[in-house]
Formats: C-alpha cells, structure tokens, sequence
C-alpha cells in the first residue's frame, strides 16, 4: 500500500507546529517528494527517513515556504551519499533550472566551494569511504528540469501530471499535480485559489491534499482571496472533484487558535461530505478510506 507522509504543513509564517510545505509519497520501492520548504530535510529524518532514499523531487512553485530547504536537500543527499545512488530527478515550474544551477552549478553556484572541499580534502574523502563510497568522489548527480502541463513522469506502476493552477502569475508559475498509480490517486494542489483545472485534475481521485489558508470571513475581501483558498473553496473543490478523501494543509496561523479551528473544518464539512482531515506535520495519511 501506497504511504503518504506530511513533512511541512504550514505557511512562510513558522509557529511551534509547523513551517512551510512538504510531502514524501511512497509507492512499492520508490520515494517521492513534493516541494522542499523550510526545515524539510530535517524532519525528513525526524520520521525516520534518508535523504539519499529520494530520487525525484516536485515543486509546486518557487515561494521559499516550498523551495528554501532544496539546497540543504542537496547537499545532505550528496553528502550522505555513496555514489551508488540514482541521479536526483527535479521537475518544477519556469525558474527550476535556473535555482539548481545557481545552487550547485560548477563554478558558479552558491554552494560549489562546498562540493569542491567534499571531494577532494582528505577529511572528507575519509568520511565518504567510511560511509561505503569509493574514490575519486564525484559532485551530486542532479537533473533539473522546467516543466508545464502534461504527463512530466513515469515509474514502476505510476505516473505524474501536472496542471497550471492560479497563485500569483505573472511573477510565479504554479503547478499542482497528480499521481496515478495502479493502488489509487493521490493530488496535491500547492498554492492556488480555487480554479476549474485544479477541478478537472482531482476528478475522482483517491485524495486531495489542498491549501486551506483561511476561513471563509477572514479570506473575504483580501488581496488573498485572489491567489488562495478558504475553507469554503477547499470544501467547494473536493466536492466538485468527487474526490474520495480530503486533507487540509498550509493553514494560517489563525487557524491554529482551537476555536477558529472547529470553526474552519465546520465550514469545510458544509461544502464537502466525504473524510477530511485536518493536516499535521510527521502525519501519515492512510492511503485508503
């Protein structure tokens, strides 16, 4: 059975329960992750997992609560590594290419110093074989790509689609995205208002991990009405979508206050009859009903 695991469930504002946006998708030997916000690679292990178990890598869109932690990603997956891993596959909207190179780009990359040091200081080398790497060490295998609608990816028993949602274009392209796989479905929206092709993309899917920033009173008449979505939106979409099981994720800080808490899964359950459940970091979600 299919594992979904909630790593970031939170927002660019960080409280005491969660920060930023990231999940991890098992399906049989394969792990897959969607955006890589802040604290991602940290709470990767905290449950138990290893960044060098990770060969694909998604990104909705490039705000920092879902990017800020990839170079740390990077870094510890090349670092732990022992050069019998698989190439780091990485899809993600317009800007993809552009932030891995600027990252770890021969040269030219932020952190190219880093990798220089690791494969050639006699402490580091110690450290690699150590681990079970041989020499000469090589520099971390990543292959970013821009990616736009259409079917992005395949694996074993499984393949991805990705939708351009609404968020806050022109600045930001944004996807959401969808797993087909031979054990059900499985769509993460990202960040978006409520739109038709984030709709169409969930149409019967076995689950929805979708934003819900704000209850429906708190979102209305904002900027953030234009570019997010509330419970009201939330509830509204998975019922359209006829989806199986709904799971609520990037909330607002005024959600986590108890009383606007009930009041928020209320206004869901208005919209959407089916299972839903409230998103928490380190939570694994049941794949079936």
């Amino acid at each position: 059975m299919p594992r979904v695991i909630i790593l970031g469930s939170g927002t660019p504002t960080p409280s005491s329960i969660r920060w930023g946006s990231s999940f991890m998708v098992q399906i049989g030997d394969e792990w897959l992750m969607f955006d890589c916000g802040p604290a991602t690679t940290y709470k990767l292990y905290k449950f138990g997992l290893k960044a060098t178990q990770v060969d694909r890598l998604f990104f909705t869109h490039h705000h920092s609560d879902h990017d800020a932690d990839y170079p740390t990603f990077l870094l510890t997956r090349f670092d732990m590594s022992i050069g019998k891993e698989n190439e780091l596959l990485v899809y993600g909207p317009r800007l993809t290419e552009q932030l891995t190179e600027r990252l770890i780009g021969e040269d030219v990359g932020a952190f190219w110093h880093d990798i220089v040091a690791r494969t050639n200081h006699p402490l580091s080398l110690f450290a690699h074989q150590e681990r079970g790497g041989s020499l000469p060490r090589k520099p971390p295998a990543v292959l970013p790509r821009d990616i736009g609608p259409g079917t992005i990816a395949t694996g074993k028993n499984w393949e991805i689609t990705a939708e351009r949602v609404e968020h806050v274009q022109p600045y930001l392209d944004s996807l959401a995205y969808r797993i087909d796989s031979d054990e059900g479905s499985i769509v993460f929206s990202g960040d978006t208002r409520p739109c038709k092709a984030l709709t169409n993309l969930a149409y019967k899917a076995d689950m929805l991990i979708m934003e819900c920033v704000r209850t429906a009173d708190d979102i209305k008449g904002t900027a953030s009405a234009e570019s997010e979505t509330d419970t009201l939106g939330a509830g509204k979409t998975a019922a359209d979508a006829e989806v199986q099981k709904l799971v609520l994720c990037h909330q607002g800080m005024r959600l986590e206050e108890p009383e606007v808490k009930v009041q928020a899964i209320g206004e869901v359950r208005t919209m959407y009859g089916g299972p839903t459940i409230w998103g928490e970091e380190l939570l694994e979600i049941p794949w079936d009903s």
